[in-house]
């Protein structure tokens, strides 16, 4: 059976990270998980990224029994679920944090950060702990639904990193160092750069590594940008990968098809799906949400305007045809045979399946699509039987395709 021995060095490094979380001589920042985690690390705070605790609860299937409790305060069922799962963990003071590394819940903050750069939920979800918590925070707010990143928007959002820095210097008691900063974004970016080869390395085939691992494998990049540690974990992980493309090992011996993941993760059923395209030879090789954390533009000569760029050139935060000419280049870079659109009702911002995006990709690119429903953290949404029935369908299609061609 295929594994990344890698694995059991990113537990514990993400263990190790979150059993920081307990140094209480040391101030916590809370920040999204494309925000400016750089600047706030070249002022010595921890960070915590309450997306990722999110997404803890949704793969530990406990969001469910969360969710109902942030409604209770007017929260609707159909927002992030995200948002609703990480309220009601607080509210109903229940977390995976307590089993898997004893904290009995997020750090309490000193200051919040958050970049609406993703949604506009984040803005409501931080600013609920805020005043829940009595924590000084600060918002980004980027131009969204960009077609190209014009000088204007870089600008703007270069000058809002700026206008952070007043507020960091209070809470952390620490002055604004530019060397500091730029020296966290140059380790930034060589773990992005070495994240970015671990993530091409499935153009290959076999591929070393599925949708479904890099999944977990990105942790690092999320929660520790701009250490030295992640930098380190992916020079191991890809070193690893890349002796596996030499020797031509895959996650399957043999290849029926190449997919594409469009959209979010299922968090509460990873294993379920990834062991049904294992068992269909199906390798799903490429997406658009792991390619999240690779910020080509970060520069440390010029810290402030390569974040600004970096993190306003995101894939969701562009314009469908921005979107469709980054998905269709990906496409033809890992030579994908089709592409599945994960439609997660609680999150229209990271759905690109709503406004004809499927249908344009068989258009110009001549390869089939399918959407399939579910959500990030809750899955009520998500209908499992007939999901497999339609993966195993569109599986079937684009084998035969490939046979008749």
């Amino acid at each position: 059976m295929y594994k990344i021995q890698s694995a059991k060095l990113m537990k514990e490094v993400m263990g190790n990270y979150f059993l920081g979380m307990k140094d209480t001589s040391k101030k916590i920042a809370w920040c999204t998980s494309v925000g400016p985690a750089e600047l706030l690390r070249s002022f010595g705070f921890e960070v915590h990224f309450p997306e990722n605790h999110g997404a803890l609860l949704g793969a530990t299937r406990t969001a469910g029994d969360l969710i109902p409790e942030s409604a209770k305060l007017g929260y609707s069922n159909d927002i992030c679920s995200y948002l609703t799962a990480d309220i009601g963990s607080y509210l109903k003071n229940e977390t995976p944090l307590r089993e898997h590394y004893g904290l009995n819940g997020a750090p309490k903050p000193d200051i919040i950060v958050y970049n609406t750069n993703q949604c506009r939920e984040v803005q409501d979800w931080f600013t609920y702990f805020a005043k829940e918590l009595n924590c000084p925070i600060f918002g980004i707010t980027p131009p969204r639904h960009l077609d190209e990143i014009t000088q204007e928007a870089i600008d703007d959002v270069a000058t809002q990193f700026k206008n952070m820095i007043p507020l960091c210097e209070e809470v952390s008691g620490i002055k604004f160092d530019l060397g500091r900063f730029a020296e966290t974004l140059k380790l930034s970016k060589e773990a992005t750069d070495l994240w970015k080869k671990v993530l091409w390395t499935a153009s290959a085939s076999p591929a070393p590594l599925s949708f479904f691992d890099a999944t977990i494998h990105m942790g690092p990049i999320v929660v520790l940008r701009g250490t030295q540690i992640a930098k380190d974990y992916y020079t191991i992980l890809l070193k690893e990968l890349e002796q596996n493309v030499a020797n031509k090992i895959g996650f399957l011996e043999k290849e029926s098809c190449r997919l594409y993941w469009d959209g979010m993760p299922i968090w509460g059923k990873l294993r379920s799906l990834s062991d049904l395209f294992i068992q269909n030879n199906a390798a799903v090789v490429a997406s658009t949400y792991c390619n999240s954390w690779v910020f080509d533009a970060f520069d440390e000569n010029h810290p402030f305007e390569s974040s600004a760029k970096a993190y306003t050139e995101i894939f969701i935060n562009r314009s469908e045809e921005a979107k469709q000419r980054l998905l269709s280049d990906l496409v033809r870079l890992f030579r994908i045979d089709g592409v599945i659109f994960h439609d997660a009702k609680t999150c229209a911002n990271n759905s690109n399946s709503r406004f004809g995006m499927p249908q344009r990709i068989t258009e110009t690119l001549g390869i089939p699509t399918l959407v399939i429903e579910g959500d990030l953290c809750d899955l009520r949404f998500y209908s499992e039987g007939q999901s497999i029935t339609k993966i195993e369908t569109f599986i079937e299609q684009i084998e035969q395709a490939k046979v008749a061609c």
